[in-house]
Formats: structure tokens, sequence, C-alpha cells
């Protein structure tokens, strides 16, 4: 009877440790879940706001969704440490984890990462933005978007190219729209016997009778350079920075035809005598 009694002592001592347990477990599970609830009805409030915010302002579409991401990615993360912090793990195990799990993700994403970190810098100093015709990263052309890694180009040839954030951010960059006015610059082999007067009146007809070509600031056509039988011109025209291949062709195409009409040759190739 003894060990009988004993043994339902115990299983009585039993009971009330598992009821605690439970009592306990669930409290911290129902504080847990509310915290959820509560966090994610706050996060989702505050992202609202920021939205508002950013709709005020003057900032770009890609930057506004990239502040967004990382606001809403540190929110979870706070929430998330609340919760397994109120479930009772040891918040220095927490924080190891995500230290270890923060050191192998960065080693095994080193590549991605510099491109992310590319990609917030493009958008913090901003050196060119959609739309905008570029040369960056040894290629060319109008920025069609602006992605987390990569910045994507449409070449004059319609390609579609994918430059690395990290590269773009690491090259020289020129930004060809930046500005309302660009400078047509071409340059012409004359011959040396042509008075220069004459080959500057010629290509300054086709200058003032390009449609788009800007008259001031004043277009300019001197001697740059001797070479072998002649001299180099060079021919500088100002238009508005979306005329500029209008003028640039129309330029390539007119001068020459008109430096024909005139009988302006070419530099004349040097005879070479042999002894």
């Amino acid at each position: 009877m003894e060990n009988v009694q004993a043994q339902l002592n115990n299983m009585d001592v039993f009971m009330e440790r598992l009821i605690d347990f439970c009592t306990s477990a669930g409290v911290k599970i129902l504080l847990a879940l509310l915290i959820y609830i509560v966090g994610k009805i706050v996060i989702n409030k505050l992202l609202k706001l920021i939205d508002k915010i950013q709709a005020k302002s003057q900032m770009e579409p890609t930057a506004r969704s990239y502040i967004r991401n990382i606001i809403k990615a540190v929110l979870y993360v706070i929430l998330v440490v609340a919760i397994i912090g109120e479930l009772g793990v040891p918040m220095a195990s927490v924080i190891t984890v995500i230290a270890s799990a923060g050191v192998a993700v960065g080693m095994a994403l080193q590549g991605s990462l510099s491109n992310l970190a590319g990609g917030i810098m493009l958008m913090v100093f901003r050196p060119f933005s959609v739309g905008d015709y570029i040369i960056a990263g040894g290629e060319e052309g109008v920025v069609k978007s602006i992605s987390t890694f990569y910045t994507v180009l449409n070449t004059v040839d319609n390609k579609a190219v994918s430059i690395p954030n990290g590269a773009l951010m690491n090259s020289n960059i020129s930004n060809c729209s930046s500005e309302d006015l660009r400078r047509v610059d071409l340059t012409f082999n004359i011959a040396g016997s042509e008075p220069i007067k004459k080959v500057q009146a010629t290509i300054m007809k086709v200058i003032v009778a390009t449609e788009k070509a800007m008259a001031d600031p004043a277009p300019d056509v001197q001697p740059l350079a001797g070479i072998p039988g002649g001299l180099t011109y060079t021919v500088r025209v100002w238009c508005n920075s979306a005329d500029y291949w209008d003028v640039y062709f129309e330029l390539m195409r007119e001068i020459p035809t008109a430096l024909g009409s005139a009988e302006i040759p070419g530099p004349s190739t040097p005879v070479k005598v042999c002894n």
C-alpha cells in the first residue's frame, strides 16, 4: 500500500508540474501571439505613414522602394526578436545565432552584397536617373531601370544591357542627359592647300541650315592640327540634349556633301620616293 501511495503522490506532483508548465507555456505562447498581432498592425501603420511621406517627397520610385523595404525588414527583425524573447529563449543565444548567420550569409553573398551596396549608393548620390543617357562600365544607353543589384540600359541598337551596381559605382559615369545642352564635336581632314576661310564658310553654311543646331552658344569651326598633306578642322555645335543624335547625323551627312560640292578635297597622300 505504501508503494502505491508513493506512486500516487509522485503522479500528483508530476501532474501539478505539468499543469504549471503548460499554463506558463500557454501564457507565453498567447503573449507571443499577441505581440505578433499588435506588432504586425503597428508595422503596417508605420509603412503606410512612410508611403504617405515618400509620396509628398521628390524621391525617385526606386529609392522609395529601397527605403521602404529596408525599414520593413528592420521592423520585422525587431518583432521576431521580441517574440523569441517572450518565449523564454536566451537573448544572448539569439544574438549569437543572428551574428553567425550574418557572417555566413555575408561571405556567401559577398558579390551580391557589393551590388546591393552599390544600388544603395546610386540612390543616395543619384549620378543618374531612369531615362538618362549614360556612358558607364564600358556600355552606353538610356537607363531603363535601377534594381536592387543591377542597372539596365537600353542601347541605341535596342539591346538591354544589365550592369552590376557594384561595378557601376566603381567606374566613371558620364551622364549625357544631366544638362539641358550638349555640344556635338566633329573633325574633318581637309587638304592644306585650301583657304581656311573658304573651308570655314562652307561648313558654317551647313550648320546654319541645320534646324536643331543652336545659334547661341555660337557654333565654331577652326583648324585643329596639322596632318600629312592637310589640316584637321574641329566643328563644335551646340544643341538641346534631346536633339544630340539628330544634329550629329545631319552634320555628318551634309558637311561632306557640302565640301564635295565646293570642290574642297581631303588631304593629299605624300608620295614615297624610293632610292
